[in-house]
């Protein structure tokens, strides 16, 4: 039988610790519980003795625990001992009292249910020896798999009174092939106007109490039996809110699969909300995408299926939305029904147009991180490395025990600001991680190679083994499997690889990974320092002009003089096979190593612009636009870390620059852009792209010394709304949209007036043509004032 772990827990019992995984396979969900299994850590051999006096002293029951000498090693180079331990919240207790007693402990943080797949090899994916007996499998011997499940799914969304003390109503949506799942339960107490939910749609389910809601809802969900359950802040919203209705209305909320009662939990810190829901996995779309590396401006439902969809919510100013809500409730609760219903059917829309599902899937098949687990890239490394080093004889290092240090950043070189014709841009592909390949940065190479004679020398004292590696070879695997995954067009493989590769850098990096030291995150960014100055000057041997490099990519100006289309191609595929050649005889002859370095051609610029530092005559650094030519001829505006694309510009500045950039590349003339635009402001008919968007990252309270203008700007907004009987919009944060007035920022809600037309002039128009004029000799001081700037 084969199956795809959704869910993994440990359960404590008289005989051990049993790891209970639910299991999607192809005839329905199986429960495998592998039964008496244990904790384990790892401590220093010299240790032993004290721990044992420890051990000893707590009174634990000698069935319960055992020290045993074992055949790895530390990274010192001192033996190492294991303790063993059959009752997991005992270990927890244990670990604590040691650290305490001054022992190191190593890998005590790993859960034994994820120990047990990790050392199997298994990430999701397995094969049991055995076929499930009504649902079940029992201490049955497993292995990896290629196993690809299909997920039952289905869209949840609530709506509750603005205090989200009462549940309104609870809505689902999903498929089963091409059918549509749609049902609703509406909450409408009795003392209410029956008559008002006559026209409701044919799905809804009338609910006289939110207790009959809730066992309506429980009942179903447990029949329908998705192994998902998606949503837009499901976790931290809509399910918050159901257990919090259920434990005040003393409803057991049985949403687990095996008739398991769901708990939830609130995040700390960076930790998000938890959902113990065995079985099942609650998906939010927000952390999703983000997990994807989708990037939005906001968010915000509406704003993603906008862009996505191209449709959006029913209601699509969020500072009316609540309100709203209520009032559908009260007077239209069919209007209210349907408006739930379509939440969760964006929601359904957008994870099938982003294929989240199999991109889920594809990271948990590779990293064995769960569905549902936001972040986790050191618990992916961990999978991935710490069975491979078992086997190499050693355990993983204590947290926060390597060589402490700054290390550098990412190169970026210093800019040649201009307006340049034919701008090529080379990339080092996954430059990070073909560095590590090729110079075999690695953990435990470091540990080797610092006392071996023949090491390759890295940065900061590293000494790197030639022979005994463990993420080099991680790395290569991965790597292969992205050229297929991209051969075959999987999508969401190739994205998952891609991050899982290029999170290496940022683990070894991390001062709260396991094996962070700064020798390993400086040999990476410093040679990547090393070989873009070195490709910088190999470049400009050639006779060409680097002007601008950034971390993996370098900018090569090729001249003015007109070129075809043709002839760039061929000039930039033939600097990249040179400087490839180059870096492989380098490696070689230099290091004895072989070369993973490879340079691509990978855009054209046609023209291309560079900017200074506003006020400064310094080139900007991460500020660039120009017009990109693909290969079939097809152009392209781009602008990065510019106006254009920064979100707390307004709507105005933003247009202008797409213009004014577009007129200039294309050798048209501009001042008739310019001078009308300056009237057109003044005289009131652009107020509508004078709107600034900010958002406010803290509780409103929380901004004391410094009040920005947005944060003045959503107070004026906050007492309004009190002054007219609205519920709060702001106290908690939030996104707040405002214009500036001769009386200073107010909120657009309460319809401003008395724009301060020269304030948008001077910090939205006058910026953004200054940014490109002064390379054709002019300003906009020149058009606006007829006099000669001084360049």
């Amino acid at each position: 039988m084969q199956g795809f772990v959704l869910s993994r827990h440990n359960q404590d019992t008289e005989q051990g610790i049993n790891l209970i995984y639910w299991l999607v396979t192809d005839d329905g969900p199986v429960c495998l519980r592998q039964t008496k299994q244990e904790s384990v850590c790892f401590l220093p051999a010299s240790a032993q003795p004290h721990a044992q006096k420890l051990l000893q002293s707590m009174g634990l029951s000698k069935s319960i625990w055992r020290l045993e000498a074992i055949a790895l090693k530390t990274f010192q180079q001192e033996p190492a001992v294991a303790l063993y331990m059959t009752n997991h919240k005992l270990f927890q207790q244990t670990c604590s009292v040691l650290r305490d007693a001054g022992i190191g402990l190593m890998e005590q943080d790993i859960q034994p249910q994820e120990r047990y797949l990790m050392e199997r090899f298994i990430s999701a994916s397995l094969v049991a020896d055995a076929h499930p007996t009504n649902g079940e499998l029992n201490d049955v011997r497993v292995k990896s798999s290629d196993f690809v499940p299909t997920i039952k799914a289905i869209s949840l969304d609530i709506e509750t009174t603005m205090d989200g003390k009462t549940i309104h109503s609870i809505a689902v949506y999903g498929k089963q092939g091409d059918t549509p799942v749609e049902r609703v339960w509406l909450h409408w107490p009795k003392h209410m106007d029956n008559g008002a939910v006559a026209s409701v749609p044919g799905y809804t389910r009338v609910c006289s109490n939110e207790r009959q809601l809730l066992k309506q809802f429980s009942q179903w969900l447990q029949e329908y039996d998705p192994d998902a359950i998606i949503g837009w802040a499901v976790v931290q919203f809509d399910f918050q809110i159901l257990c919090a209705r259920a434990r005040e209305l003393g409803v057991r909320l049985r949403l687990g699969r095996g008739g398991e009662e769901i708990r939830w939990r609130a995040g700390q810190g960076n930790r998000p909300a938890k959902l113990y829901m065995p079985g099942r996995v609650a998906l939010d779309g927000i952390e999703v995408m983000r997990s994807a590396t989708w990037q939005f401006e906001s968010f915000a439902l509406e704003n993603v299926a906008q862009q996505l969809l191209g449709r959006g919510k029913d209601i699509t100013k969020p500072q009316d939305r609540g309100e709203e809500i209520q009032r559908m409730y009260r007077q239209e609760p069919d209007s209210l029904v349907r408006y739930n219903l379509e939440d969760c059917r964006l929601v359904w829309d957008i994870f099938i147009k982003a294929d989240l599902m199999a991109f889920l899937i594809e990271r948990a098949r590779l990293t064995g991180l769960p569905m549902d687990r936001v972040g986790g890239s050191s618990q992916a490394f961990d999978h991935l490395y710490l069975p491979r080093l078992h086997r190499q004889g050693y355990v993983a290092p204590a947290f926060a025990s390597g060589q402490a240090g700054e290390s550098p950043g990412g190169f970026v070189m210093d800019s040649k600001p201009g307006l340049y014709r034919n701008v090529l841009v080379l990339d080092f592909k996954s430059l990070y991680p073909s560095i590590i390949r090729s110079f075999k940065i690695d953990p435990l190479g470091l540990i080797q190679g610092l006392q071996e004679v023949d090491a390759i020398s890295g940065y900061k004292g590293a000494q790197f083994s030639r022979t005994q590696t463990v993420l080099p070879d991680i790395i290569s695997d991965l790597w292969a499997a992205r050229d297929v995954a991209k051969a075959n067009n999987n999508t969401p493989l190739s994205t998952s690889i891609k991050i899982v590769m290029n999170s290496c850098y940022g683990v070894l990096g991390s001062s709260v990974c396991r094996f962070y030291d700064q020798r390993l995150a400086s040999s990476i960014t410093m040679r990547g320092h090393s070989v873009l100055n070195q490709t910088k000057d190999l470049i400009q041997q050639q006779g060409m002009q680097v002007i601008y490099g950034d971390t993996d990519s370098v900018f090569v100006w090729l001249g003015e003089e007109p070129l075809a289309l043709e002839q760039v191609q061929a000039q930039g595929n033939a600097l990249a096979q040179s400087l490839n050649e180059w870096w492989t005889r380098h490696l070689t002859q230099e290091f004895g190593l072989k070369s993973h370095l490879e340079i691509e051609f990978e855009t054209y610029f046609s023209r291309f612009v560079m900017p200074t530092i506003r006020g400064q005559e310094t080139g900007s650094k991460k500020r660039y636009a120009g017009v990109t030519v693909a290969p079939d001829g097809k152009q392209k505006l781009l602008f990065k870390g510019l106006e254009q694309v920064r979100t707390d510009w307004t709507k105005l500045a933003r247009e202008l620059q797409a213009e004014l950039y577009q007129r200039i590349f294309n050798d048209e003339p501009y001042l008739d852009l310019i001078k009308p635009l300056l009237q057109q402001v003044r005289s009131g008919k652009l107020d509508h792209k004078l709107v600034y968007r900010k958002r406010l990252r803290r509780p409103l309270a929380d901004y004391q010394k410094n009040v920005p203008p947005h944060v003045q700007a959503a107070r004026k907004a906050e007492a309004w709304r009190l002054n007219n009987n609205l519920p709060s919009a702001y106290t908690n944060g939030g996104w707040i949209e405002y214009v500036i007035t001769l009386t200073g920022p107010e909120p657009l809600e309460i319809g401003p007036v008395n724009y301060d037309y020269e304030h948008y002039i001077e910090r939205q128009i006058e910026p953004v043509v200054d940014g490109i004029l002064p390379f054709l000799n002019d300003s906009f001081a020149n058009i606006t004032e007829h006099q000669l700037g001084l360049f």
